[in-house]
């Protein structure tokens, strides 16, 4: 991350100047606004760490990471923007690109890189990889790997909001991709028609894994919430005080009113699908280096705290340098980590088998 950033970003804070001025925007602190920067940086420096574990070899000539890996490059400034406005009674459920969204709600990075490597310290004790990172104690519901199977999860979320009577919502994550799926109709439906507190969360990257939106999806993919009766917004994913401004509204309303929403949040992601996808076989390198250039997160929002005052270039570097130190750390955590034996792969699966003293069924729970 350069100290400076491009005479094409340093335009930004003017452009964004109203957003920032919105009420939930104007009342952050100077310590406040520096942190949802470091959270974004935060996020930047684990996914290329995380990137350069996947494609590097191991002391055994493999790669430390297997499987999957959906990195969350370009869009940080949704998920940290989001997950900022969470109160006692917010939750948050996301597809398999939950990196970001996991950091952003307080997840220890120690444990989401160990989960990456497999190991038993990671946050699903290395059974569930890149796509399945879990936080129930912080409302975080996860990493899913079903396209769209966690939107109707989501609206589960929002029912036990309301049944408990609680004030709060569920933001549910997905890309545009999901949209086209029944189940999150069915759950669109649903949401509607029990005035459920649940904003659906699109996060647009313009792309349904290698295959463009103007080639898949037809109209405005927010809009279609009209057909269900929910109210519905969209805004830039790249401005984080935008991100704010647009979530604050539907949150609120869900808190005050209980009613669905949808909401559609443009972005873009650097890297390909996954890992193991390429970067730019479905789209130019120009294409990827102008929203670099014009409209990356982590540049904008630094430019605008410059224009604000809130703090210095210098100040901005070692917030970077802090975070590759973390990474690094996570890596290396990670690493040293022992692998799940055997024995772990029946635990955690069946209540019963890990309480035998309290079982009360019959019957084989494994068959080996």
């Amino acid at each position: 991350m350069s100290k400076k950033p491009s005479a094409t970003i340093e335009q930004k804070p003017a452009a964004n100047a109203a957003h920032g001025q919105a009420p939930v925007n104007a009342s952050l602190s100077k310590g406040q606004k520096i942190e949802l920067f470091r959270q974004m940086v935060r996020i930047r420096r684990f996914e290329e760490r995380s990137h350069r574990a996947y494609t590097g070899k191991n002391a055994n000539g493999g790669s430390n990471i297997g499987g999957f890996l959906h990195l969350y490059n370009g869009q940080e400034a949704i998920a940290v923007g989001c997950c900022s406005l969470m109160g006692a009674h917010d939750h948050v459920i996301t597809a398999y690109r939950d990196h970001g969204h996991a950091i952003a709600v307080g997840m220890d990075t120690k444990a989401l890189m160990a989960e990456l490597y497999g190991k038993v310290t990671g946050c699903s004790k290395g059974k569930g990889g890149s796509m399945h990172f879990f936080a129930p104690a912080r409302n975080y519901w996860g990493g899913h790997g079903i396209v769209g199977g966690q939107i109707p999860l989501g609206v589960g979320l929002a029912y036990g909001v309301k049944y408990k009577g609680n004030k709060g919502s569920a933001m549910a994550f997905m890309g545009d991709g999901a949209v086209n799926q029944g189940a999150v109709h069915e759950a669109y439906n649903l949401a509607a028609l029990w005035n459920l507190p649940c904003i659906f969360v699109i996060e647009n990257n313009g792309y349904s894994m290698g295959t463009s939106q103007a080639r898949s999806s037809a109209g405005e993919l927010a809009k279609r919430a009209e057909g269900y009766g929910m109210a519905w917004g969209m805004c830039d994913g790249h401005d984080v005080y935008e991100v704010r401004a647009t979530m604050d509204k539907f949150i609120r309303r869900a808190h005050e009113e209980s009613k669905p929403a949808v909401v559609e949040i443009r972005t873009y992601r650097y890297r390909g699908h996954s890992v193991a996808d390429p970067d730019n076989t479905y789209r130019t390198k120009t294409e990827i280096e102008d929203y670099r250039r014009t409209k990356d997160p982590i540049q904008v929002f630094q430019a605008t705290l410059l224009a604000e005052d809130v703090f210095t270039a210098e100040a901005a570097e070692q917030i970077d340098e802090a975070a590759r130190a973390e990474a690094e750390a996570a890596a290396e955590f990670a690493d040293a980590s022992p692998y799940p034996t055997v024995e772990d792969i029946q635990k955690d699966v069946y209540w019963e088998s890990d309480n035998p003293t309290e079982r009360k069924s019959e019957g084989r729970l494994f068959f080996n």
